[in-house]
């Protein structure tokens, strides 16, 4: 069990204290939704947990067979609907990883990223495609 605790600091900005490091970060409103955009939306973090747990989730099973990891990367490109209401409506992945790698490697690492916990807690009306370039 982790705590992060909020606090709103006005004009659509909010501060987040992770407990156990005590790492902070902010928040603003993105400037489509009456905000700055002067920072991470809170739906802009989720895209971060999405691509950040995926690249974390493959170089767990990488460590565990001690493939290498250095070099990996990921994007994630948010598109936010309207329709019926506003929220996440595709999250795009790019993934690049090595191009060393045998199959069996490349299948068990994508695997690991398609099934993180952030990618299971997601909704399935958010479109979620996901494409790996090895280079």
């Amino acid at each position: 069990m982790v705590t992060i605790t909020m606090d709103y600091r006005g004009e659509l900005r909010c501060g987040a204290t992770h407990a156990p490091s005590k790492t902070a970060l902010v928040t603003d409103a993105p400037v489509d939704n009456q905000g700055k955009g002067e920072s991470f939306s809170p739906t802009d973090l989720v895209a971060t947990a999405l691509g950040t747990c995926m690249l974390t989730t493959m170089g767990i099973v990488a460590a565990r067979h001690a493939w290498p990891m250095d070099g990996a990367s990921a994007t994630v490109v948010k598109e936010m609907v309207a329709d019926p209401v506003r929220r996440i409506g595709r999250l795009r992945v790019t993934i690049r990883m090595s191009a060393g790698l045998e199959q069996k490697a490349r299948d068990a690492l994508v695997r690991a990223a398609n099934t993180c916990p952030v990618h299971r807690s997601l909704a399935e009306s958010v479109d979620i495609p996901v494409e790996f370039q090895w280079v």
